[in-house]
């Protein structure tokens, strides 16, 4: 597959072995299959503005980057395999990511430190493995601000909680619950489902039954628009607020006009920032007018590139333990604003978007 432009180029596996590399290769590892699928093509499209900035301000390590692209959307071990092969092949030399959590804890695992990772989704918190950067939101701060201005606002006190069986709706869910009891809210029902779920009938008829005042979704991906046009079918009435949905999956939807559907994102397309105005118009600029909107999934592999230039920037190399050694305190600046690594992570604004339409007006952030 070859996607290009005047300065960076995304290939596949096969084409990076067989290719001789005067470049510096790093993994892409985004979904273009499966549930996640839709988040691809944004992605891939922000991973390569990413790429065109750094190799306009002289590449990483004096090299230009070439991005070389692995399906995130398959089964956790399949990926990891991949990775891990690319890594020690000498075929990439490091890898950014923007899928699901079942996948990363692979990932971090086939890679056991091999080459820096920098992951950059929402994520579920706790232990980091060595060479893991995470530019997301972890489970603990996320869905707070979005439970906290719907009590508040909506006199959301009983909910529902509803996601996919893996690791991190598991957490997010684990989080959530205690932050519902605090508020002295009452948890009235809780389902986790299989990835790819489509049957939702029975998940609306329990909805019906228990009638929550909100309902936590972390869903994700197609999963999550089969629910909600299933719900906005159905005639329910209730707040629903999203860990995982961004623009594309509110265009998938066909929009919400109800005021009733909410997301809880580090970022959101209609940020206001001069920052992020600025990403626009470059993205713009690069892809054309009808590039696949901006969004929170497609964004963090931008900042995925940044943040990988500037750790090999300061440490020299892209050997993990020199990486490791000075990886807190580097910066960069995105669409969100100044990112700046603290014990591999960071620590940055949540919005709450409500629906408008096919785009989110955003009611409060934390």
């Amino acid at each position: 597959m070859h996607v290009a432009d005047p300065v960076t180029v995304v290939i596949d596996p096969l084409e990076a072995h067989l290719l001789r590399a005067e470049t510096l290769r790093v993994g892409l590892v985004v979904p273009v299959s499966g549930v996640l699928g839709l988040l691809g093509p944004c992605a891939i499209n922000c991973a390569m503005l990413g790429a065109a900035e750094v190799n306009a301000a002289g590449g990483v390590l004096g090299r230009p980057v070439e991005l070389v692209l692995v399906d995130g959307g398959r089964r956790p071990a399949e990926v990891a395999r991949e990775v891990a092969g690319l890594v020690r092949a000498g075929v990439v030399q490091a890898v950014v990511g923007t899928h699901a959590s079942d996948v990363r804890v692979a990932v971090e695992r086939s890679l056991s430190g091999s080459a820096p990772f920098v992951y950059t989704p929402p994520y579920e918190g706790g232990a980091r493995k060595p060479g893991v950067y995470f530019l997301g939101e972890p489970a603990s701060l996320q869905v707070g601000p979005g439970l906290d201005w719907l009590v508040e606002h909506r006199r959301a006190r009983r909910w529902f909680l509803l996601g996919n069986d893996y690791v991190w709706p598991r957490l997010v869910h684990a989080s959530a619950r205690r932050h519902l009891r605090a508020r002295s809210a009452t948890i009235v029902g809780e389902r986790l489902v299989p990835s790819g779920t489509t049957a939702m009938d029975a998940l609306i008829e329990e909805l019906a039954a228990v009638r929550p005042d909100a309902v936590l979704l972390n869903l994700i991906g197609s999963d999550l628009v089969t629910f909600n046009r299933a719900f906005a079918a159905s005639g329910l009435r209730c707040a629903r607020l999203c860990g995982a949905l961004e623009e594309h999956g509110l265009l998938a939807i066909g929009g919400d006009t109800t005021g009733e559907l909410y997301a809880a994102m580090g970022y959101f397309g209609s940020l206001s920032t001069d920052a992020n105005l600025g990403l626009g118009e470059r993205y713009a600029r690069m892809f054309g007018p009808d590039a696949p909107s901006l969004n929170g999934h497609g964004h963090g592999c931008y900042e995925g590139v940044l943040m990988l230039a500037a750790l090999a920037g300061r440490a020299g190399t892209l050997v993990v333990p020199a990486v490791e050694a000075v990886a807190d305190g580097v910066t960069v600046t995105t669409g969100r604003g100044r990112l700046t690594l603290r014990d591999r992570h960071v620590l940055q604004r949540v919005y709450v978007g409500r629906a408008d339409g096919l785009d989110f007006s955003l009611v409060t952030s934390a």
